[in-house]
């Protein structure tokens, strides 16, 4: 008999495994693939090419974490990333410095104003920040919940974030503005507003800057310190599945026991409690609690049947926005591509690691709506990942590899094949990039793969493709995310808890869903452990 059952082995379910693991529980985590990581893995696509599939870049993981699960110990090397390169189709061009003296140099050749303006806006974004970064570690109340005891949690959550009641209009703007309303206030070039808030579409959400609620996506960077002793965040030597290699062994370490080749088809009820899981093999799996590092939706409209759950929640559920457009796709090239506004000996280092194309607001409005007819984008926006240029080791010696998360492209679509879309998503975004990387083509490509956004529903069971588990907007955050009254964890039925992308704080690589969840797992342990020991004794253990 397992305490817990972990389902997935993503970053956030191994996270909750060893956090629960740590605290004295039996816990079993069950991985549906051969490798472990969920979509934050590195996979060798061909010989010699070590490829970062899902994730491509650590940015979000929390020091916290890091340290509590010793990673670093682990195994686990982040190596700093050179700036990021954005080039405009007009021939100009900025470079993402960390320095804030550096990038306003270089926003002032767009707008000496907008230079001026960008200290004050920064010091904006990191004290609205503030806040939010302490509410990544909260469980989210139910302000609707009149019970004495749910009261007395509202009223210690009020409490709590008192203090910051003077940055509450900061704090609705940036919650409910598109990120281009927000940035117009502070800047008035294009390219800036644009440059500053490309991260709401490279962030991998199915909007656009201009939407509503977008505001939001701009404080995310903001959200990790980089200061603490386990270092700034940055390309993970080897690939991404160095994080969850290491979080692996942390697991292990700890006594968590992982077995993978092992798919989960349905939750198991004892009554209505959740009481195990059955595989695919048709093997039963007994636990006093089951925990789903899955989405929400193949959580409680795949793995449950449909009298397990109230209505009102199985709607909330089906109604989550997980509808993603963003694509990704993975190069073997023998040459890097050469971009005419990049020049080594003026920038100060060898090749940027990063690259954004992207160079209007214009550009990536279009980019959106063209796949609303059901078509990839002509003119996508790319953000281009090249890690062989710091890490060697992630390629032949005298090839490179190209990562690239694009947008947009349809879910579903009527006017082409899934082969026909990958052809064209490459066709596209090579015509794209050879705009700003004259001759670079199929000529330098030695292997390739597209994966659109069903491809990566499949591969890594993102809903739809969305890399979020769903939108990250103003009616699917906090306290009604996944769904209002249940956005703590846990769920209607009894045992059964959510621990991924889908609840509070939502995606990314941090592991705080992880985190939060074994800790309001624990508390339940702690409140129902005699009952847990007379069940046992009743019955051997729940059946």
């Amino acid at each position: 008999m397992h305490d817990a059952i972990i389902v997935g082995a993503g970053h956030n379910g191994l996270v909750c495994a060893t956090y629960l693991a740590k605290a004295g529980l039996k816990v079993l985590v069950l991985e549906r693939r051969e490798i472990l990581g969920g979509a934050c893995v590195t996979e060798e696509l061909w010989p010699g090419y070590k490829v970062s599939t899902g994730a491509y870049n650590m940015s979000l993981l929390q020091p916290r974490i890091m340290a509590d699960l010793d990673l670093l110990s682990h195994g686990l090397e982040v190596i700093e990333l050179t700036p990021t390169f954005a080039p405009f189709e007009d021939g100009r061009s900025i470079v993402f410095w960390g320095d804030t003296d550096r990038l306003c140099a270089e926003l002032a050749t767009l707008s000496e104003k907008d230079a001026r303006a960008y200290p004050e806006y920064l010091e904006e974004i990191r004290r609205v920040a503030e806040p939010v970064k302490s509410l990544l570690w909260e469980t989210p109340v139910d302000p609707t919940d009149l019970s004495l005891s749910g009261l007395r949690r509202t009223a210690g959550f009020l409490l709590r974030y008192r203090r910051h009641l003077a940055d509450l209009y900061g704090l609705y703007d940036i919650l409910t503005m598109s990120a281009y309303d927000y940035l117009s206030k502070w800047f008035e070039s294009d390219e800036v507003i644009a440059a500053l808030g490309y991260y709401v579409a490279g962030s991998g959400t199915n909007r656009t800057m201009t939407m509503p609620g977008t505001a939001f996506t701009l404080l995310r960077p903001a959200l990790r310190d980089h200061s603490t002793p386990v270092g700034p965040g940055g390309h993970v030597r080897g690939g991404m599945g160095g994080i969850t290699t290491a979080m692996a062994r942390a697991a292990t370490e700890a006594g968590v026991e992982i077995r993978a080749a092992c798919e989960v088809t349905g939750i198991t009820r004892n009554g209505n409690r959740a009481s195990g899981v059955t595989l695919a093999s048709g093997e039963t799996v007994k636990g006093r609690a089951v925990v789903s590092n899955l989405d929400a939706k193949s959580t409680a409209l795949g793995l449950l049947p449909a009298d397990a759950l109230p209505e009102d929640y199985a709607a909330d559920i089906r109604n989550i926005r997980t509808r993603s457009s963003i694509f990704k796709i993975h190069l073997a090239v023998s040459d890097l591509p050469r971009f005419k506004a990049f020049s080594a000996s003026e920038r100060g280092f060898a090749y940027p690691s990063m690259i954004r194309l992207g160079s209007s607001v214009d550009y990536l409005e279009r980019a959106y709506d063209d796949h609303k007819s059901g078509r990839p984008s002509d003119d996508p926006f790319l953000t281009i990942s090249i890690p062989s240029v710091i890490d060697p080791g992630v390629a032949p010696e005298g090839a490179h590899l190209v990562q690239i998360m694009g947008g947009h492209a349809p879910c579903t679509t009527d006017t082409m094949s899934l082969e026909e879309m990958r052809e064209d998503i490459l066709d596209k975004s090579l015509r794209t990039i050879a705009r700003y990387a004259p001759g670079f083509g199929r000529d330098a490509i030695l292997h390739h793969e597209v994966l659109t956004p069903r491809d990566l529903e499949t591969r890594f069971g993102l809903p739809d493709g969305h890399v979020h588990h769903g939108d990250l907007t103003a009616d699917q955050v906090f306290f009604r995310r996944p769904s209002p009254h249940f956005a703590d964890y846990r769920t209607p039925v009894p045992g059964l808890y959510l621990c991924g992308s889908a609840v509070h704080p939502g995606g990314g690589v941090t592991g705080v869903p992880g985190h939060n969840a074994a800790r309001e797992i624990l508390r339940d342990f702690k409140k129902f452990g005699a009952v847990f020991k007379r069940l046992d004794r009743r019955t051997g253990g729940l059946s």
